[in-house]
């Protein structure tokens, strides 16, 4: 559907103040053929390996190649950011080896369900206006928002491959509203990284390939949050007390100088997820799990996975005192936390370890826990 160009100016307006007013920090507009180097560049990280066991992304790699082949009477789509810009340095929990560092972005309520009303709201209003057919997206369906929030000009993409703003730093949440509006596209950013090589020198595991390419398999963020089997163990040194995410490569940004507090009081740090105690984390079953993330992000991963993480945290502490509570999950039901408990023990305590191994192995029967009792240490 075409509007006259006064008609669809003044929409645009209205759309942009509405916006605004629902909390959202950034908006701009893309052409849906507007990056049409996208199949090539996703087709080249699938080949290379680079997804891991995110086998959904090439199951569905011809859908989020292309908003098109997504939906084919999309014309345009509008672009929105809301900025979750901590309070304080996400990178002073990394020093305090008892604690768990939670990515910044995870220490509060999930921004799926904050962003994705707001996002109905602000499309009822373009379909109402326009009489456009719209569809809403927040990280639910095979939309590559980072390269399409670059066309629409509210950032670009840095070489940690995470979209950074001039505003707002590299702490953008983003949305997309797909629409068969004709809508004028915004002005695209420059690439504007300059020299600078932060994001990719810190990297713990030196997960980029490139500047602007990100090998999955070694990040870790995608180890603690996607991967669903045992930390590989030439990672877990690397890993440190990291138990949900990992802000390395954002928070070194110099852009994140122009960035403010978020606005959005559900996205600020939660008090108690901000440097929990690994002792604390470490003593939660699955219903105290369940209960202190319940509109958290991280309850999506599980119990098991997350004590997985806070098992490899304890590990790499260095305190002694915590090799009681490794100990205590060695007969844990899950064979992933058994294996952690393992390493962990083994790592603080190996002369507790050594006792209790013949037990251990003698009622094992996981492969990969086996595998824990006698591989070297890193």
């Amino acid at each position: 559907m075409t509007a006259s160009p006064l008609s669809t100016d003044k929409l645009v307006a209205e759309l942009r103040i509405r916006a605004a007013a629902l909390g959202f920090d950034s908006f701009g507009i893309a052409a849906a053929g507007a990056r049409p180097d996208l199949p090539a560049k996703l087709n080249a990280a699938l080949a290379a390996g680079w997804h891991g066991d995110m086998d959904w992304m090439a199951q569905t790699a011809e859908r989020r190649g292309s908003p098109k082949a997504l939906w084919p009477e999309a014309r345009s789509i509008i672009l929105l950011g809301v900025n979750y810009g901590p309070e304080s340095d996400p990178l002073a929990v990394l020093g305090e080896r008892d604690r768990g560092a939670i990515s910044v972005y995870a220490r509060n309520r999930d921004y799926h369900e904050i962003i994705k009303g707001k996002l109905k709201e602000l499309a009822g209003l373009l379909s109402r206006r326009s009489g456009a057919a719209v569809k809403v997206f927040v990280d639910t369906a095979p939309v590559m928002e980072k390269p399409l929030a670059e066309a629409a000009g509210l950032g670009w993409q840095g070489k940690h491959t995470v979209l950074v703003s001039r505003e707002f730093g590299s702490w953008l949440f983003l949305g997309a509203i797909f629409t068969a509006a004709e809508l004028p596209p915004s002005t695209p950013h420059g690439e504007s990284c300059g020299s600078c090589t932060r994001c990719l020198d810190i990297c713990p595991t030196k997960a980029f390939p490139a500047p602007f390419q990100l090998d999955a398999r070694k990040c870790l963020a995608y180890l603690n949050i996607e991967h669903q089997g045992p930390i590989p163990h030439q990672f877990r040194a690397a890993m440190g007390n990291r138990i949900y995410g990992c802000d390395d490569c954002l928070a070194v940004c110099p852009w994140n100088k122009f960035a403010s507090v978020s606005r959005e009081a559900r996205l600020r740090a939660r008090a108690d997820l901000e440097r929990p105690a690994l002792a604390d984390l470490a003593r939660l079953d699955d219903g105290g799990f369940r209960q202190l993330f319940a509109a958290s992000p991280i309850k999506r991963i599980g119990h098991a996975r997350f004590l997985r993480n806070v098992l490899i945290a304890i590990g790499n502490s260095g305190d002694a005192e915590l090799a009681g509570l490794a100990e205590s999950r060695l007969e844990a039901e899950s064979a992933l936390v058994r294996g952690a408990a393992v390493w962990a023990l083994r790592r603080l305590a190996p002369h507790r370890a050594a006792a209790r191994r013949l037990a251990c192995l003698a009622q094992e029967s996981d492969n990969t826990v086996l595998l824990e009792w006698s591989a070297d240490l890193q």
